[in-house]
């Protein structure tokens, strides 16, 4: 009876140990590949190799347009994110201080789909706190 207690314990860690790394994705950083959360990834780019958060805050106007009203605008527009970090799409948001932002366009270049995709995520979340 406790064999069969345990073996039951271990399938139901196991299973849930399966569970957890479905929310997980695997990113590709570089040349490593990281298996995290697209919004913890996200985060720390945001605000580490990507300085964006020298230019953008949460709730607030700074340099540039805060992340809740850029959020705002591209879910309203149902705009892509990816596709203006990548300048493939025009600024939609505050284009008066497009050309502070084009200086970043050299960082950007420089990062992978996912991980340009993973800065979407966390924008997305954070744009989504109040």
């Amino acid at each position: 009876m406790q064999k069969i207690a345990l073996l039951l314990i271990a399938v139901a860690l196991f299973a849930s140990c399966q569970s957890e790394k479905k929310e997980k994705e695997e990113i590709v950083i570089g040349k490593k590949t990281v298996a995290e959360k697209p919004y913890d990834i996200g985060k720390r780019i945001f605000n580490g190799k990507g300085k964006c958060y020298t230019c953008h805050k949460i709730d607030k106007k700074s340099i540039g347009p805060g992340i809740q009203e850029i959020m705002k605008v591209y879910n309203e527009q149902n705009a892509d994110v990816v596709a203006f970090l990548k300048q493939e799409a025009e600024p939609i948001v505050d284009p008066e201080t497009y050309t502070v932002m084009k200086t970043n366009f050299a960082i950007l270049k420089t990062f992978s789909h996912d991980e340009l995709k993973a800065i979407e995520a966390y924008m997305k979340e954070a744009g989504n706190s109040k």
